[in-house]
């Protein structure tokens, strides 16, 4: 009997178990068509994305993005961080795994076992499990990938149903891996924002920086007044409180009508639990903005578009992270 083939360090940071061998039906079971539910579900060929392809900005926009693509961060001005955080970071493990491996002792910072809530800076000296680990700083502009979200996919990379991911139609990274910025359910379609960067993540996602989240909503039947002024106030759904910041009509034919609505928050399905409190069904659901990054007009479903280093460098400083060249404030 073979050994399992052991995952590569690349499937590791990817997420990707190693494929569990399916166990052998029962005698007559797979004549009768009995399924091993332990099973995953083998996994959807799906066409790559494709790539928005638009006509490339004026000379000077292009001349500074070239000048931020080679420029890097002093990495002396980092602040320490906390040293799970950088592990995870430099593609060593987890967040969670670099907490356990800690408590465990496994890990030095400049010949000292660490504790659980140490920080490290770039001039610290680390050690996971007797071997020197070279940190990872992003002294560099992250990489930032619009993706139009087709209804039928999930934003997850790992799956027992075989469900279409946009993982698997998005490009591979060769140094790092794309982070979704929050997340639409099977059904929603609209803005996804990928990223390299964790700090920008965390940013967008965050609830306490309540940033705006812009849906357009087909529902069928009409908003009145007062249910218009009761998804306002706020509404009691079974995860607590939940209100839209603006709502606005948009028209519509016959007995669907279409609204934008914003909300600050990124819970489960809560646009449609926030209709249906108000016994409207919501039959099509869009993200077209999220933060300052509206869903571009001319990207079609299923297609991406990589920002330009300029552009992810204005956002950098809208969530005031650092950029290549400019004055910390």
């Amino acid at each position: 009997m073979k050994p399992n083939k052991p995952i590569t360090k690349r499937q590791q940071r990817d997420g990707v178990a190693a494929k569990p061998k399916a166990a052998k039906p029962r005698s007559g079971a797979a004549k009768e068509g009995v399924k091993n539910s332990s099973v995953p579900a083998p996994k959807v060929r799906v066409a790559r994305a494709k790539k928005l392809v638009v006509r490339g900005p004026n000379q000077q926009i292009q001349e500074r993005a070239r000048n931020l693509k080679e420029k890097r961060i002093d990495i002396d001005s980092f602040e320490p961080v906390r040293l799970q955080k950088a592990l995870a970071a430099s593609g060593v493990g987890s967040r969670r795994e670099m907490e356990e491996w800690i408590a465990q002792g496994m890990v030095k910072v400049n010949g000292k076992v660490a504790q659980l809530g140490d920080k490290v800076s770039p001039d610290d000296q680390v050690q996971v499990k007797g071997q020197a680990v070279k940190l990872k700083w992003p002294d560099r502009l992250p990489r930032v990938l619009l993706y139009y979200k087709q209804e039928g996919e999930i934003v997850s990379r790992d799956d027992p149903q075989g469900r279409v991911s946009i993982f698997d139609r998005l490009p591979q990274t060769a140094s790092s891996r794309w982070v979704a910025i929050g997340r639409l359910d099977i059904n929603t379609s609209g803005l996804i924002i990928l990223t390299t960067s964790g700090e920008l993540v965390n940013r967008f996602a965050h609830p306490s920086f309540e940033v705006e989240r812009e849906y357009a909503v087909r529902v069928l039947g009409e908003l009145v007044d007062e249910q218009r002024a009761l998804l306002l106030d706020g509404v009691q759904l079974e995860d607590g409180v939940a209100k839209v910041e603006r709502i606005w009509e948009q028209g519509g034919e016959g007995a669907n009508k279409w609204y934008n609505v914003i909300i600050k928050e990124g819970r489960n399905r809560e646009v449609r639990r926030l209709f249906e409190s108000q016994g409207l069904t919501v039959s099509r659901l869009v993200r077209i903005r999220f933060g300052p990054v509206g869903l571009p007009a001319r990207l079609k479903r299923g297609q991406f578009y990589e920002l330009n280093q300029f552009e992810v460098a204005n956002i950098m400083r809208w969530a005031d992270l650092p950029v290549p060249g400019d004055r910390r404030r």
